[in-house]
């Protein structure tokens, strides 16, 4: 009773043209979103961020980069940093392309206007590398020292960890690393710890999917076709057990749960029984690191051969195009 109360108290709040006691009543996660598209939307941001001299009243420098792979959120997350530092008077310098990027000097300052737009867009405008400051921390620390950078957010994968750890470890050979340093986890894998959703992965999840839903359509019009496809993601199986979920696969394997030339057998048998069953299409998923000997390629000659007469194989590595497309609303949101 106390639920539908509250819904009529805010209905009750709009047609009183209450809209404090509206916000109030729909609880602190919408006010907290509404305050938060409030200020991302602005076309500018506000005057009492800047003294008089148009610097921020702040006073902070904060830097952020990219390190792993492309990861759709990405932009929206630095849309979202950008924006949030200078709406409290901090000053934003946009780091290019890594830690070759810092070392190279390629570091700009961000403005309002600059992120216009990044919310909707995939990949990563600032530009990410793989590469690990090991062997460069007296050139990193320089450029950190040479633009006055008081804090630092990295967005990545397994790299950007293994980056700010060892900027950490060495905070008392430089002083320019005593510095707040935080990361974002954001690769398509959600295979990084600290969290259960990393930015990326719903989308790449997502366009896995889609794929494999436009492969079975083409299944399902070639009759007595099974389609092996292998998906992205290292060690860990979350993308290839999903999409198998979301995508009505008939098998996903992959690192975490290990399987014989018995099982592989098993499947191709269950595929021929499957096929004279009258439902004439297959779908197998594999993590690309699923098996260092039970490959893609192994097990698309599996099923070619033993299911001779009965269906024909094709093989599919999906690649690249995972790391596309446009972020879902999840990955945006989260971002933001």
């Amino acid at each position: 009773m106390e639920c539908v109360q509250r819904t009529k108290a805010v209905a009750q709040a709009m047609a009183d043209k209450n809209w404090e006691m509206a916000v109030e009543l729909r609880g602190r996660s919408f006010a907290r979103n509404l305050e938060t598209y409030k200020m991302l939307t602005r076309l500018k941001p506000p005057k009492e961020a800047f003294d008089v001299q148009g610097r921020g009243v702040g006073g902070y420098t904060m830097a952020v980069m990219h390190i792993g792979a492309p990861a759709c959120g990405m932009n929206a997350a630095v849309r979202s940093f950008v924006r949030n530092c200078i709406y409290r008077g901090d000053s934003v310098m946009g780091i290019h392309d890594g830690i070759e990027g810092l070392v190279a000097g390629n570091i700009k300052n961000m403005g309002w206007s600059d992120v216009t737009g990044w919310v909707g867009q995939g990949g990563a405008f600032l530009g990410t590398k793989r590469t690990l400051p090991e062997g460069k921390f007296k050139e990193v620390a320089a450029r950190l020292k040479e633009h006055k950078i008081q804090a630092l957010l990295i967005i990545g994968g397994f790299e950007a960890y293994h980056a700010a750890g060892q900027l950490a470890d060495q905070r008392d050979n430089y002083k320019e690393f005593c510095i707040p340093i935080v990361v974002i986890p954001s690769t398509i894998s959600n295979n990084v710890p600290g969290t259960e959703f990393s930015l990326g992965a719903d989308t790449g999840l997502n366009e896995i999917t889609e794929i494999c839903d436009r492969i079975r359509q083409s299944a399902q019009g070639t009759k007595r076709r099974v389609f092996v496809i292998e998906t992205m993601g290292g060690y860990c199986g979350y993308l290839a057990t999903l999409s198998g979920l979301a995508g009505g696969a008939d098998a996903a394997y992959i690192y975490e749960e290990k399987f014989s030339i018995k099982d592989l057998q098993q499947d191709v048998y269950h595929m021929a029984s499957k096929m004279s069953d009258g439902v004439q299409r297959g779908l197998i998923l594999r993590n690309e690191k699923a098996s260092d000997n039970y490959n893609t390629e192994f097990i698309y000659r599996l099923y070619s051969e033993e299911g001779k007469g009965l269906f024909s194989t094709r093989m599919n590595v999906l690649g690249h195009m995972q790391q596309g497309g446009s972020p879902t609303p999840f990955d945006r949101n989260m971002g933001t």
